[in-house]
């Protein structure tokens, strides 16, 4: 682990040294109650068997009961301490993680996959578990390996050679097993990351998977990246089983050469029985923590990818959090400078514009071609892209120096994919800004046009939505967006194709609601349909990123679609709206 990838961790392990401490101490005296056990029978098989000493045996017994019941309280003190290890890394790294991941900018949330932000809070659970385990208990335990060393010399000298040798092969083993499992480990990481990625675009677009039976196309991708992660666990666990064999044979083969020396220096009167049996036995205190650290590394390995995971992402750039200056609320007045805004440095600008101004009030339309650059204008008009160069201007002040929080209560948006959240049809109005009134939410379901429909449902506002408003219409939820972007109040609306759900009627209905709305703020939409285009003032026509034509709706439009209508006309009866009101080719 890089330095900088894990001072996050650094910093939050400082608060913990006390606890460190605390867990260090009862390691400490557990290990030193470990060494009851082969002591009692080193006594009993030297000084009770061969002199019948039946008082020694039972102030042995007595002494060593009392050990084994100190032995127990503080295990579980120190599981207790562990407890409260897991509990505030929980607390402190998921808090950090979750505040982090809100702060990034889109750009930096899109350039990964759903699944590895999914994976970063997997890996919360993979620092917690590890430095409040079995792996934690093990790296405590470790330093006391040489506590054992040093009583096998003072108690069983002329075994001291063997212990030796064994010692530097099981340290060799672990070293070695380590870098091979760290490797195979990293490259079974990647292809598992690279499935769960392919299954979490499945889950997103199950819809269209099962409707459109794509199954057939998908099957494949899925049984090659199945197929690799199948194989690279193979591998993993198959050389993680080989040294941990090993390291089982080692033990036995380490317990059969101590009995045979042994035996020989007890035959030579330079050791007793005593002596030997218990060395037998604290030769498993010994090379137990060096034998378990074979099988750990794995888990060393995926503690070390989760905390470089996490390091990258706590030491990402991050928007603008803090609000230094509180700002009445802007007029609506905006204005883009010289901006280019490209989402690969090697290829063309996607949007770059020398000069586009909304002026406050009334609707404003963004036209043009599908990848014209629309979408990218309302995001970093939004200030949810950073242009490369450039600015934009808020009431003549730079976005840039604004909160993200401040920018999200004067620029309410509403997204062409709408998306809301499990609960209830007041929560989900109610995120646009935490801590409103009902007064607002009806308020904002009314300007939006939604009210009436939640109101005729069974529980009204407190109707469950379902995932992702799932048993709502689209065009539902459509409204329930656009009422979450308007509970704020906000002097900006900037709208996505917000009729794309929306039959003729509610079109019209939309657009005399634009149309109040607009009286209050500024309003900017993309749009295709023509119904809503009587109701703009100003229009912006996009092609290929630049700017096309800008200006009054009255001196556009009729350009590009010739003389415009006071009012779409009604479709006749029994024609469907779409083909009575035809979409026009923009350029």
């Amino acid at each position: 682990m890089s330095a900088d990838k894990r001072a996050w961790l650094v910093e939050i392990l400082e608060p913990l040294r006390p606890v460190v401490r605390e867990l260090l101490t009862a390691s400490l005296f557990i290990n030193l109650m470990a060494l009851a056990s082969p002591i009692f029978v080193m006594q009993v098989y030297d000084r009770v068997i061969g002199h019948s000493a039946m008082e020694t045996l039972k102030g042995l017994v007595i002494g060593v009961a009392l050990l084994v019941l100190f032995d127990f309280v503080l295990k579980q003190s120190r599981g207790r301490v562990m407890q409260t290890v897991a509990l505030r890394i929980d607390v402190e790294v998921g808090t950090r993680l979750f505040d982090k991941i809100m702060a990034l900018p889109l750009r930096t949330l899109e350039a990964k996959p759903a699944a590895f932000w999914q994976q970063l809070f997997r890996d919360v659970d993979t620092v917690r578990n590890t430095l409040s385990g079995p792996t934690a208990v093990l790296a405590a335990d470790l330093p006391f390996v040489l506590l054992f060393l040093g009583v096998i010399f003072i108690i069983g000298r002329p075994l001291a050679a063997v212990f030796l040798i064994m010692f530097v092969v099981f340290l060799f083993l672990a070293w070695r097993s380590g870098k091979a499992l760290n490797d195979s480990g990293a490259k079974e990481k990647n292809v598992t990351a690279a499935r769960d990625a392919l299954v979490a675009e499945i889950v997103a677009g199950r819809g269209t998977v099962k409707a459109a039976a794509l199954d057939r196309a998908i099957r494949p991708m899925w049984e090659e990246r199945q197929a690799g992660a199948i194989e690279h666990a193979i591998h993993r666990g198959a050389t993680a089983d080989g040294y941990v064999n090993l390291g089982a044979e080692l033990t036995q083969f380490t317990s059969i050469m101590l009995t045979t020396v042994g035996a020989i220096f007890i035959i030579d009167h330079e050791l007793t029985m005593g002596a030997l049996v218990a060395c037998n036995m604290l030769s498993s205190r010994l090379y137990g923590p060096i034998n378990q650290l074979v099988g750990a590394w794995r888990t060393l390995a995926g503690f070390r990818q989760a905390v470089d995971r996490l390091g990258e992402t706590l030491g990402a750039e991050e928007d603008r959090t803090a609000v230094t200056l509180r700002h009445g609320r802007p007029n609506g007045h905006l204005l883009l400078e010289e901006i280019s805004f490209s989402y690969d440095p090697q290829r063309a600008p996607a949007v770059e514009l020398d000069r586009l101004e909304f002026r406050s009030g009334g609707v404003t339309a963004v036209l043009g071609k599908n990848g014209s650059g629309k979408t990218t204008l309302l995001k970093l008009i939004l200030g949810l892209y950073k242009p490369s160069k450039g600015r934009v201007l808020l009431d003549s002040a730079d976005i840039q120096q604004f909160a993200r929080g401040e920018l999200a209560q004067w620029m309410g948006y509403a997204p062409q994919e709408c998306v809301l959240f499990n609960g209830t049809v007041k929560d989900n109005i109610a995120h646009g800004a935490p801590g409103c009134s009902d007064e607002m939410i009806l308020a904002a379901a009314q300007a939006a046009g939604v009210h009436n429909a939640v109101i005729d449902l069974p529980d009204g506002y407190a109707t469950q939505i379902g995932e992702a408003g799932s048993r709502l219409s689209a065009g539902q939820r459509q409204r329930i967006g656009i009422a979450r972007a308007l509970v704020a109040d906000p002097p900006v609306l900037v709208l996505d194709e917000p009729s794309a759900s929306l039959d003729r009627q509610a079109e019209e209905d939309l657009r005399g609601m634009l149309g109040e709305l607009a009286k209050a703020r500024t309003v900017i939409i993309v749009t295709q349909s023509p119904v809503l285009l009587p109701v703009c003032r100003d229009v912006v026509v996009m092609d290929k990123g630049r700017l096309a034509a800008a200006g009054p709706a009255a001196e556009i439009l009729p350009r590009l679609f010739g003389p415009r209508p006071a009012s779409p006309p009604r479709p006749p009866a029994g024609v469907p709206a779409a083909a009575a009101a035809p979409v026009p080719a923009v350029p």
